[in-house]
Formats: structure tokens, C-alpha cells, sequence
């Protein structure tokens, strides 16, 4: 079974509109932190890869919202990651603590250009193992 990558987050109050929520945008980043932040924990640096000319791009992103976020509210951000032909699904979930509510879940569908033609790059399948489940 894959493991589940999760990390630990608070809400900043500059992250919030004029009702006190986080914005339905500010979702999107802490999504994109945490895959950013998987990668680099499995050694694979934005900045190492576009210089190798491989680069990671969102196909899709669908998300659906379930509960606020507030002001200072600490939550965990979840990835998990699910490898179909060239493409990379990370489901995510964003879940309030501590009372375990879940406010919004993803999927983000991620390919790889390698120079300029859509691959999947053998070091995401190294650096990611752990983590993927792979197609049946």
C-alpha cells in the first residue's frame, strides 16, 4: 500500500476574503505547497529538473469544497498519488484539526515535458515509490 504524504499548515488571515474564509484560490496553493514539498522530500528540486529541461505541468485540477477555512484555523494537507500511462494523479485532501473536518479534497493531474514532449521521467517513479499507487 502507498504511503500518504501530509503537511502541517495554518491559515494566514491575508488568506482570507471579506467573510473570513479562506478564498476557493488559496486552496490551489496549499495544494501545490505540499506536492512541492513531497518532491523535494523525495529529492526532486523545481529548480534541478526545468534546468534538465524536465517540467512538471498541471493538465487538470479539480477540487471540491466542503468546509471554511478561518483565520489562524491549523489543518494538514494529504497527497497521495496514483500513476496512469505518462500521468500523475495526486489526491489530496485538506482536513481541519482537530476536529478532523474535511474542507476541501483533489485531484491534480500532472504531466512531465522532457524537452518539450510529454513523457513520464523514470526519477519520479524512483523518487516517488513509495508513494504511488500504480494502475491496475
Amino acid at each position: 500500500m502507498a504511503k500518504i504524504y501530509e503537511n502541517r499548515m495554518k491559515v494566514r488571515d491575508y488568506e482570507c476574503d471579506s467573510q473570513g474564509v479562506v478564498n476557493n484560490a488559496i486552496y490551489l496553493h496549499y495544494f501545490e505547497a505540499t506536492r512541492h514539498e513531497l518532491m523535494e522530500k523525495c529529492g526532486l528540486r523545481l529548480r534541478d529538473l526545468t534546468d534538465a529541461n524536465i517540467i512538471p505541468v498541471v493538465r487538470n485540477a479539480n477540487i471540491s469544497y466542503k468546509n471554511s477555512l478561518r483565520g489562524s484555523e491549523e489543518f494538514i494537507c494529504s497527497v497521495s498519488i496514483e500513476r496512469k500511462g505518462v500521468r500523475y494523479f495526486f489526491h489530496q485532501q485538506i482536513v481541519r484539526t482537530p476536529d478532523n473536518t474535511l474542507c476541501a479534497s483533489a485531484v491534480i493531474e500532472v504531466v512531465c515535458l522532457i524537452n518539450g514532449k510529454v513523457s513520464a521521467p523514470k526519477m519520479f517513479d524512483q523518487a516517488f515509490a513509495s508513494y504511488i499507487n500504480w494502475e491496475k
